[in-house]
């Protein structure tokens, strides 16, 4: 990919009222994808936004530069990131916009687009946008203006979409569920999901109020959840981001399941019921157990760089159909054009009423080798990676894990981190790697 100005690995994002995330920039924004979309096609963009107070700010701020550019646009008001990628399908806009900074706190925000096709935008479109964005900012003619109207019923279109990916011949009688919402874009659909297909459904996380979202709950943060599945003697948990593209899960005793494990759970469904196409693909921090596990099953399996919209251009590239994050970022093509942490709950439910077996056992087959991250965070635009201090505790730390494990340091592409990530077979030994690493990467970032 060509080197970006303005976007990163997933559209806009930064602190609100710093950089980028400002009403002029976005405002801006607006107008600079508007007069690039309205050479390619129709003169509609659809806007969905999860919960932070900063989405009614920049959601009139793009609606502003859109209408300028001549654009209607239709605003969903707050809608998981998945689903403004369906919607922007159904309605055949031009493009679909989300407002989202997805799991980071509240007082950040982000803009990222959605193709026609419900995909990320393509390159040239991007830098098309680019280009316009270094251009003074104009107006149409007031009769050529864009439109602003709103689509009342999202909400519910999102619902049976969702539904609409579970077997018509099972059903959720007799499951109680917890489901973690984040205070983000599912806290109205997601429980309603659960529910309609006939769970017990027991709701946290689902009152937003512009502040909270991510903020001690959702699949960023576990803790209530696992309590909450115990107390209520919960058959599982599911925890969805604050924008839903995001699923995490706890078993029945509170233990929680990574990325990898559900991504593993919905892999060998699609192999026992003859739906897989190829093979998987995960990325460079996909735990090497997951990748064990696959190689006994005879599934091939490729690595990504982190972010999911480098592990879509591998499934595409390879022509598969299922990929994912130990993040919990779950692809499947079949399903939908991007990660969506509500349809992925319900791969994982089918797995456990087919099988009928708990979900923990599901997990059979494949075990994780010990991993640990720690994130440390960097200022500037120096690039601690680049350090010789940095790069020989690397080398040492693979010196010393041989075969038996592996080292990654990258940066974010979404906050200013570099994550430090050792992984291998001793847990003892890897904590101490991870740590001696970030300690020199630290004393780096000064």
């Amino acid at each position: 990919m060509s080197q970006r100005k303005y976007f990163g690995t997933d559209g806009v994002r930064g602190k609100v009222g710093e950089g980028k995330i400002t009403p002029a920039f976005a405002m801006k924004l607006g107008y600079a994808a508007g007069k690039v979309l309205s050479k390619v096609g129709t003169k509609k963009v659809i806007i969905g936004k999860d919960t932070r107070i900063s989405g009614y700010m920049l959601e009139s701020a793009l609606e502003a530069g859109l209408s300028a550019a001549g654009i209607d646009t239709a605003f969903l008001g707050p809608m998981p990131t998945p689903a403004v990628a369906y919607l922007t399908r159904t309605f055949r806009a031009e493009a679909g916009i989300v407002i989202s900074a997805s799991h980071n706190p509240y007082y950040d925000n982000g803009i990222k687009f959605f193709s026609a096709d419900g995909t990320k935008l393509d390159d040239d479109l991007e830098l098309a946008i680019e280009a316009e964005l270094d251009k003074d900012m104009g107006c149409v003619e007031s009769e050529f203006l864009g439109r602003a109207t709103r689509i009342e019923d999202a909400a519910g279109r999102y619902i049976e979409f969702c539904k609409s990916n579970f077997p018509n011949a099972l059903s959720l009688h007799g499951l109680k569920l917890v489901v973690d919402c984040a205070h983000g874009a599912t806290y109205h659909i997601a429980p309603a999901v659960f529910s309609e297909l006939g769970a017990e459904v027991i709701s946290i996380g689902c009152q937003p109020n512009g502040l909270n979202i991510n903020d001690g709950y959702g699949a960023t943060d576990l803790a209530n959840l696992q309590k909450e599945v115990v107390a209520q003697q919960a058959d599982m948990g599911i925890a969805l981001d604050g924008d839903g593209d995001r699923l995490m899960m706890v078993d029945h005793e509170g233990r929680a399941l990574d990325g990898d494990e559900t991504l593993y759970i919905i892999v060998r469904e699609a192999l026992k019921s003859g739906n897989l196409q190829g093979g998987v693909v995960g990325t460079k921090m996909s735990n090497l157990g997951f990748e064990l596990a696959l190689r006994d099953l005879g599934i091939p399996f490729v690595r990504a760089d982190v972010g999911d919209r480098y592990v879509l251009e591998q499934l595409v590239a390879n022509n598969w159909k299922i990929g994912g994050e130990n993040s919990g970022h779950i692809i499947s093509l079949d399903h939908n054009t991007t990660g969506d942490g509500i349809v992925a709950a319900l791969l994982i439910l089918t797995a456990v009423l087919k099988s009928n077996l708990k979900l923990q056992d599901l997990c059979q087959g494949m075990t994780l080798m010990p991993q640990v991250m720690i994130n440390v965070r960097f200022k500037g635009d120096n690039n601690p990676l680049e350090n010789e201090q940095v790069k020989q505790a690397v080398v040492d730390a693979e010196a010393t894990l041989g075969d038996r494990g592996r080292v990654l340091l990258r940066k974010s592409g979404t906050e200013p981190l570099i994550r430090v990530m050792v992984e291998g077979a001793d847990a003892t030994e890897v904590g101490e790697h991870a740590t001696t690493i970030s300690e020199v990467v630290k004393t780096v970032c000064g």
